[in-house]
């Protein structure tokens, strides 16, 4: 029997690049011995959790995410709580795609990134849970990691992420510590911070430094906290992680692995921010959850001590 593919893609992502894409793709997908169908995602809340929880439920093998890191974090959502969980296959389409950065799947071509699904190397990847929600890249509190709410999805989808930078850059003068009480593996920070940062891969809004050895399964988090709200040291950090990370080292910077992070404000309000969207608010429990999910990679092009169990070889069906 042939084994189904759903494709759930966001029309409206990446200068609605996925369709003038989508019959292509859907014929490479065959072609890899899928019977492949889509869906394209609505303004109604959780559409694409929606539609990724129904499909796996109804036993498609595989799911295709098709949009930006909201899209994959959606899809995640529908189908991360379930015991049976299908392979997820990523095209990017969206304005920063870090996770696809992290995985090396091409981000400015969805039929190239249609391709490394159909070649069919996995690898078994961590993602987070906070609360009771998921997330497959980055979780955060502080003033920094609120940028991405007051960016538009249309001001997104016309510049791009020249977006999150003119925001970044208006927010850094406001930039001021917030009270934290983490509690982590090995021990607890008490103290402020402009922000903190869990982190499941090396690539954190386009920046491919922050997490220099960053592992994608070894069910462990990164966590970075900031100590600083100085604006010129804030760009004297941002410098080192361009020159190659070697901010991980730095005083004003606590960077350590940790399974989980109970994470709450000592003064006010702390909003969470999950895959770069609004998550809530502190306290929260963060915890990662190891090889949880089987995944579609450019697997030679990922460096090997990201990966600490091998690839998962594609695996051929009887009809």
């Amino acid at each position: 029997m042939r084994k189904r593919c759903r494709i759930i893609y966001n029309p409206t992502s990446g200068r609605e690049a996925m369709k003038s894409s989508l019959v292509e793709i859907l014929d490479i997908l065959e072609n890899a011995g899928y019977e492949t169908s889509a869906f394209a995602t609505t303004a109604d809340p959780n559409s694409a959790q929606n539609e990724a929880r129904r499909a796996a439920l109804d036993g498609v093998d595989v799911l295709v995410a098709a949009g930006g890191d909201g899209t994959i974090n959606e899809v995640v959502n529908g189908i991360a709580p379930l015991s049976k969980r299908p392979k997820l296959g990523i095209i990017p389409a969206g304005t920063t795609n870090d996770y696809a950065r992290a995985l090396r799947i091409p981000r400015e071509d969805p039929v190239k990134a249609a391709k490394v699904i159909a070649k069919g190397l996995t690898v078994n990847m961590d993602i987070g849970l906070a609360g009771d929600k998921y997330f497959v890249n980055i979780a955060g509190g502080g003033l920094l990691t609120e940028l991405t709410y007051g960016v538009p999805s249309r001001i997104k989808s016309l510049f791009g992420y020249l977006a999150y930078l003119v925001k970044g850059a208006e927010l850094l003068p406001q930039m001021k510590l917030t009270p934290m009480h983490l509690e982590y593996d090995d021990g607890v920070f008490d103290g402020d911070a402009s922000m903190f940062l869990l982190a499941l891969t090396n690539s954190i809004g386009g920046f491919e430094k922050i997490v220099p050895d960053a592992s994608l399964d070894d069910g462990k988090f990164t966590l970075i906290v900031v100590k600083t709200d100085n604006l010129s040291e804030i760009i004297q950090l941002l410098t080192m992680v361009v020159n190659g990370g070697k901010h991980i080292n730095d005083p004003r910077i606590m960077y350590v692995k940790t399974s989980q992070v109970l994470v709450e404000s000592k003064d006010g309000q702390m909003k969470i921010n999950i895959d770069g969207e609004y998550g809530g608010d502190a306290p929260m429990l963060f915890k990662d959850l190891k090889q949880h999910l089987q995944i579609f990679a450019n697997v030679d092009s990922i460096p090997d001590q990201a990966l600490t169990a091998l690839p998962d070889a594609p695996t051929k069906d009887k009809d």
